[in-house]
């Protein structure tokens, strides 16, 4: 990384530190306040999701970002995973187990939530991603009555309800944006559709 890019870096790591000290769900170590089963189904889809990104994904775009045609932008990023607050203790545990890739990138990433990555980047703007890529990962659990009409072929039995997993990158080429669709029960979940269209981002 070019020392730009860790001084960027350093900033959001000890801002984010420094939020999780006070008050709030996210709290110093991720802390949920979901049932223990729909962590453990958040777990599963999130760390699915983020060890398949490893080790299919991630080299290929850090390459495609060396190969860019902007000379301004770091070829070592810095690397943005965005996340929920079970999502974050996934990425730490999944980059701190002693394998080669995983080790060859851990300094470079770092697991935030949504808002803490809004409330740095108004800070520390970096709006062409010279600086760093953003990959999300997380899952919606609560999807509004509204959008239940998009779905209706796939119906749901009682108890059961409709999760949204969505994932992207910005800051490799093109972004890349993704929707999977799960069926959760109050005990397990199940993946209905890979590759939704959504009508819709923000709900």
């Amino acid at each position: 990384m070019r020392p730009v890019t860790r001084e960027w870096l350093a900033g959001l790591r000890q801002r984010v530190a420094a939020s999780r000290r006070g008050p709030g769900p996210a709290g110093p170590a991720g802390v949920s306040l979901q049932a223990a089963a729909a962590v453990a189904a958040e777990r599963m889809i999130l760390g699915a999701h983020l060890a398949l990104w490893i080790d299919n994904e991630l080299l290929p775009l850090l390459e495609e970002r060396r190969a860019s045609s902007v000379p301004e932008a770091d070829a070592s990023p810095a690397i943005v995973i965005t996340t929920s607050p079970v999502g974050i203790n996934v990425v730490d545990e999944t980059f701190a187990r002693d394998e080669p890739l995983r080790a060859s990138v851990r300094e470079q990433i770092v697991a935030v939530t949504e808002r803490e990555y809004r409330d740095w980047t108004k800070a520390s703007p970096d709006p062409n991603h010279l600086l760093h890529l953003n990959h999300w990962s997380w899952v919606k659990t609560s999807v509004p009555a509204a959008r239940q009409g998009e779905f209706t072929a796939h119906p749901l039995a009682a108890g059961e309800t409709f999760w949204l997993h969505r994932t992207g990158t910005m800051g490799c080429g093109a972004e890349r944006r993704f929707c999977h669709l799960w069926r959760w029960n109050g005990a397990t979940a199940a993946l209905v559709r890979p590759f939704i269209a959504e009508r819709v981002r923000r709900l």
